[in-house]
C-alpha cells in the first residue's frame, strides 16, 4: 500500500505532521477522524512508496483478483476540473442549503441541481460530485475533486459541517457569506466603472488632439513666426505631441514593456506585497481598500469560527483567501502569536493594520466567549462604512475628473493660443 504524509489540527488547534500506510487518502482522512484529529493536507509520499508502486500492474490493467482502473477517471483528470462562476456557486450553495432543510438526502439534492443545471460546468460538477458520494466519499471529498470550484474556505467549512451534523446551517452560512461578499465587491466595481470609461474617453480624445491636431498648429507657427522662439509652455506640448507622433511604436512598446514587468513583479511575494500597501496607502481608494479588507477578515474569520472550525486552521483559511498580501502578513503573525498561547487583541495590534476600534471589539469578544458574534458585529460595521466610502467617491470623482480635464484641455489650448495672439499682434501691425 502507499505511504501518505499529512498534516491534521488536534482537538486544541495544534498542527500535527506524520505519516501513514493506507490504501487511498480517504482511508488516512477516516483514521485521523477516528483519533480525534482535523486533516488538512494529505499527500502521497511518491519516494517512500515508489518500489511498491512499481510492483503494481499498469494503469487500466486489472491485477491478480483486482479490477480495472476506471478509464472515464483517467480521462476527467486528463481532461481538468470545470470553474464555476461565483454567481452561480453562490446560487447553488443556497439551493443545496434549502434542500437539506426540507429533507432531502444530499445525494438526490445533487442530483436534482444536476437536472436543472443550464451551465454544463455546473451539470458537471453537479453530476461528478453525486457520483463521488455515491460512491462512499464525503461531501468534502467530493467537492475536492474541483480545486478550481471550490477554494480551502468553502471546503473547510463543509468539513466542519460533516463533522458537527449540521450541513444545512453551514451551507446556509456559505451562502449568506458569498452574498455580502460579492455585495460588497459589486459596490466598489460599479464605483470603479464610471471613472475608468470617462478616462478612457478622455484619454484617447486628448491622444487624438497631441497626434492629429497640435502638429497643423506647429507648421502654422513655423511658417508664420518665421522660425522666432516659442513660448516654453507652447515648447512643452509640442514637444509631448512630436514623441507621440514620431515615437508611437516605441512609446507603445515601452508602456507595454511597463506593463509586463509590473506583472512580473506582482507575481512575486514580496511585489505583490508592496503593490498591495501602495493600494493600501491610495489617497482615494486606499480607505475603501482598507475597511473592504477589515470586513473579509472579520466575516471570513467569523464565519469559520461559528462553523466550528479551530481557531489557528481559521486564521490560515483566512490567511490564503484574503487577497491582500499586506492583510496575509498581519494574519501570519496573529497566527503564530496565538499558537504560541496569546490572544488575538495584542497581536492584531502590533500589525497596525486594523483599527483601534477593531481592536477593542475583538477583546472584548475574547473576553466574553463571544468572538465569532463579535466579528460579524465588525463585519457588519465595516460593510456600512464601505457603502459609505464609496458614495463618499462617487460624489468626489465626478468633480475631480472635470478639473484634471479641464486643467489638461486647457494647457493645450492655452500653449495653442499663445503663440496666436503673437501672430495676430503682427498681422495687425
Amino acid at each position: 500500500m502507499p505511504i501518505f504524509q499529512y498534516t491534521a489540527m488536534d482537538s486544541s488547534g495544534k498542527e500535527k505532521k506524520g505519516r501513514m500506510e493506507a490504501a487511498s487518502e480517504q482511508a488516512i482522512n477516516a483514521a485521523l477522524k477516528e483519533q480525534g484529529m482535523f486533516p488538512t493536507s494529505i499527500k502521497e509520499d511518491k519516494f517512500a512508496s515508489g518500489a511498491k508502486k512499481s510492483s503494481r500492474p499498469a494503469a487500466g490493467a486489472a491485477g491478480a483478483g483486482g479490477k480495472p482502473k476506471n478509464s472515464f477517471m483517467n480521462f476527467n483528470l486528463t481532461l481538468g476540473s470545470p470553474k464555476v462562476k461565483t454567481k452561480d456557486l453562490t446560487i447553488i450553495t443556497r439551493q443545496i442549503a434549502i434542500l437539506l432543510d426540507a429533507g432531502l438526502p444530499l445525494v438526490r439534492s445533487l442530483r436534482t441541481l444536476e437536472k436543472q443545471a443550464k451551465k454544463p460546468a455546473v451539470k458537471r460538477v453537479m453530476k461528478e460530485s453525486a457520483d463521488s458520494v455515491e460512491g462512499g466519499s464525503t461531501f468534502s471529498e467530493a467537492l475536492a475533486q474541483h480545486p478550481k470550484t471550490f477554494d480551502k474556505l468553502y471546503l473547510n467549512m463543509i468539513r466542519a459541517g460533516e463533522a458537527a451534523g449540521a450541513m444545512e446551517v453551514i451551507l446556509d452560512r456559505l451562502a449568506k457569506f458569498m452574498e455580502k461578499a460579492a455585495k460588497l465587491a459589486g459596490k466598489i466595481k460599479a464605483a470603479m466603472i464610471y471613472p475608468t470609461v470617462v478616462m478612457s474617453v478622455a484619454g484617447m480624445i486628448t491622444a487624438g488632439l497631441m497626434i492629429f491636431i497640435v502638429p497643423k498648429f506647429e507648421k502654422i507657427f513655423s511658417e508664420l513666426l518665421g522660425g522666432a522662439k516659442l513660448p516654453a509652455l507652447t515648447r512643452f506640448v509640442l514637444g509631448i505631441s512630436n514623441v507621440m507622433q514620431k515615437h508611437f511604436v516605441e512609446t507603445a512598446i515601452a508602456i507595454a514593456v511597463f506593463v509586463v514587468v509590473f506583472k512580473a513583479v506582482g507575481k512575486t511575494k514580496k511585489g505583490r506585497f508592496m503593490i498591495d500597501l501602495a493600494k493600501y496607502r491610495a489617497p482615494l481608494m486606499g480607505p475603501i481598500i482598507s475597511k473592504s479588507s477589515i470586513a473579509r477578515f472579520s466575516r471570513t474569520l467569523g464565519t469559520l469560527m461559528s462553523s466550528g472550525v479551530p481557531v489557528l486552521q481559521a486564521l490560515q483559511i483566512v490567511r490564503d483567501t484574503s487577497g491582500n498580501e499586506v492583510v496575509a502578513e498581519a494574519v501570519q503573525k496573529v497566527h503564530d502569536a496565538v499558537k504560541e498561547g496569546e490572544g488575538m487583541a495584542g497581536p492584531l495590534a502590533a500589525t497596525k493594520i486594523f483599527p483601534d476600534m477593531v481592536i477593542s471589539m475583538i477583546e472584548v469578544g475574547e473576553e466574553t466567549g463571544k468572538l465569532p458574534d463579535m466579528l460579524e458585529k465588525i463585519a457588519e460595521t465595516y460593510d456600512d462604512e464601505v457603502d459609505n466610502a464609496v458614495d463618499v467617491l462617487t460624489s468626489m470623482i465626478e468633480p475631480l475628473m472635470i478639473i484634471f480635464l479641464a486643467v489638461v484641455v486647457g494647457t493645450i489650448v492655452i500653449a495653442m493660443f499663445m503663440p496666436l495672439i503673437e501672430i495676430i499682434n503682427q498681422l495687425g501691425g
